[in-house]
Parts: C-alpha cells; structure tokens; sequence
C-alpha cells in the first residue's frame, strides 16, 4: 500500500486525536495513511445525517483539492424517535449534561446509540463523496467521568451496552476499540484499501 495523505476537516482536537489513535492502533494503516487535520468553516447543514455529511465533504473537497474526509457524530435517544442526534452539539451547549438527562425524564426508556459518519472524497471534480457509520448502542445516565481535565463531548453521560462505565470513564483504548467511530473508521480503512489496491 503506498502512503496516502488525507486531509480531516476538523477544528476539534479531540476528534483529531481520537481519529489518529485509531488509525495508529492498525499497523497497516499507520504506514499506509497519513492525516492531516484543517479547519474549514462549513455552513450548517439541516437533513438526515448522510446527506449532511455528504455535501459537508463535497464542499470542503473543493477547497481542499486533493482526498478529504469529514466526519458528522450523532447522540441518538430512542424515546425521542432519534433526537437529538445531528444536533447534539447545539443542545450539550445550550443545556448541558444535566439538561440531556432531564430531556428524558418523563421517560422510563433511556436507551440511545451513539451514530459516527464518515464521509470520504477523493478531490476528484463530479465524484460524490462515498459515506461510512458505525453505531453504538447504549444508554443515557447521569454525568459521570475520571481524570482531571474536562470530558470529551457527551462522554459522561453515555454508557455502551455490555459495559458499567460511560466513555468518559473508559480507558481510551478501551473507548477506541468499541466507539462508534472506530466502526466507521474501520469501514473508511477498508475503502481506502481497496482504492490503494486498485492502484497497484
């Protein structure tokens, strides 16, 4: 596999931590995969969760000019038919960690899943950018988390099915080897192997 240099549109250095943790965890991918990590200010898209990452990366494609990867995350609660999934950014700022949790009160089902999409262009002019998820299921619970900085995201309140700690109280290699975004990220590796194979 020859080295491929991608450029991940993000402003978050935890993302852009995590993303590389993953990667580097796979010997075959850390030799063959190269990121590179640049902020891009994107409108705000509305929609269903795909199509928001796929015109994200068709746009930040065109600036890039070369292979781009974007990635959109999601908090899905089941009691709220999938909210507040995209937004989740938007409601964690205004509300909270409490405030998600009480944002189920007036429901006995907690349960959620945790949704990354990835969305992967090559640069190519007219190409429409190919789309990756991973899931997680899991549940909602009140804030909890270990170590002394402040917690990634909503890490402190979700728990993954099978498991009796939150993200934020995971080992990272732990949380990396089970996330919702290893699963997508996983699913990316697999593409870009291919393409690096049809290349040969």
């Amino acid at each position: 596999m020859t080295l491929s240099t991608i450029t991940f549109v993000t402003g978050n250095q935890n993302k852009l931590k995590e993303v590389s943790q993953i990667l580097a965890s796979d010997p075959d991918a850390k030799s063959a995969i190269s990121i590179v990590a640049k902020k891009i200010h994107l409108p705000e898209l509305q929609g269903e969760v795909e199509d928001i990452a796929r015109e994200k990366c068709a746009l930040a494609a065109k600036e890039v000019c070369g292979p781009t990867l974007v990635e959109d995350t999601c908090l899905c609660f089941n009691a709220l038919n999938g909210l507040p999934g995209p937004y989740i950014k938007w409601f964690l700022e205004k509300v909270g960690h409490d405030g998600l949790n009480k944002m189920l009160a007036g429901f006995d089902d907690k349960s959620a899943y945790a949704l990354c999409t990835f969305a992967y262009s090559s640069g190519k002019e007219g190409e429409e950018p190919k789309v990756f998820s991973g899931r997680t299921p899991g549940k909602i619970v009140p804030p909890r988390s270990k170590g002394d900085g402040p917690a990634f995201g909503w890490d402190p309140i979700f728990e993954p099915d099978g498991f009796s700690e939150t993200y934020a109280e995971m080992e990272k290699a732990t949380k990396n080897s089970i996330s919702h975004r290893y699963k997508a990220l996983k699913l990316v590796k697999e593409h870009l192997a291919s393409l690096m194979n049809d290349e040969k």
